[in-house]
């Protein structure tokens, strides 16, 4: 058994064991050089972990295929694997189901045949899917060289969203506060991630209904949406004499000199200061 190596098919890839050789990689369990494509039984036999081929899932045995027929779950090798990093306790529930909900259903759903293509819709799963060589004759060099090349651009984008994830859980205790005196309002005196953790803290039983907050030199005024899913949606809706007014036009509808823009779907606005900011807030509430 050679430590530290993974063993997937060789030919053509697709996002699921990409995916999975990535979130080893990313949580350090296996070596890039170590990556070996074949279906060389053999070979396959001596790798740490074997992912998409093999015919076998065994999370003990760390073998991970979901092709063949006496498997019946919904899970491709990349869900296969992330279920694995959470039950070996690399990764804990929350961050578990945050990746699952962000990138991983998906990847499952699109490599067991149950998402339906959608014009003008474009997943991670055909991003991926797009780095296979366009000839179908290409060689088994040039199908390794494509492979890598996948490989890094998720482990990418799998870090990205690491780094997002622990920049929420960082301003969590921050959302709490802002959310303790069940106002109308959550005020924050600096620009963070808010809405994963409103939720999660049980927003969609408080009375909140929108929140200030800076936004670059500016100040935002933006209606909180009703719940998790419905994350364009608002609570209350922004002044519908405000809708797709800018500059002169806003100060003069909002009778307020640092207005900026407001959008045409009415669920943010922009404005010169925080003090521009709480007066359209007032101006909302009191209507």
């Amino acid at each position: 058994m050679i430590s530290r190596s993974l063993g997937t098919h060789d030919g053509s890839f697709h996002a699921d064991e990409v995916s999975a050789c990535a979130l080893l990689l990313v949580f350090d369990l296996i070596d890039r050089d170590q990556i070996h494509r074949t279906r060389d039984p053999e070979v396959l036999g001596n790798c740490e972990f074997v992912c998409d081929v093999g015919g076998v899932y065994d999370p003990k045995k760390k073998r991970f295929d979901h092709h063949q027929l006496e498997y019946e779950d919904d899970l491709s090798s990349a869900g296969m694997i992330w279920q694995y990093l959470r039950d070996q306790n690399i990764a804990d529930q929350a961050l578990y189901t945050y990746i699952n909900q962000t990138i991983i259903i998906g990847i499952d759903a699109h490599d067991n045949g149950k998402v339906l293509q959608e014009e003008g819709v474009c997943t991670i799963s055909h991003v991926i899917a797009n780095f296979v060589p366009i000839l179908y004759e290409a060689s088994p060099k040039e199908q390794d060289r494509a492979f890598f090349e996948a490989l890094d651009f998720v482990m990418g984008h799998f870090k990205r969203i690491l780094g997002k994830y622990h920049y929420i859980q960082e301003c969590k205790g921050l959302v709490a506060a802002a959310m303790e005196p069940k106002e109308k309002a959550l005020i924050f005196d600096k620009a963070i991630p808010w809405q994963e953790n409103f939720f999660e803290l049980g927003g969609e039983d408080h009375p909140a209904l929108f929140i200030v907050m800076p936004s670059q030199e500016h100040w935002k005024l933006r209606g909180i949406p009703p719940d998790r899913k419905d994350r364009m949606g608002v609570r209350v809706p922004l002044p519908e004499k405000w809708a797709g007014l800018r500059d002169r036009d806003l100060q003069a509808a909002s009778g307020i000199e640092g207005a900026i823009f407001c959008h045409k779907g009415r669920f943010i606005s922009i404005w010169e200061t925080k003090e521009d900011a709480l007066k359209a807030l007032h101006q909302v509430l009191e209507k």
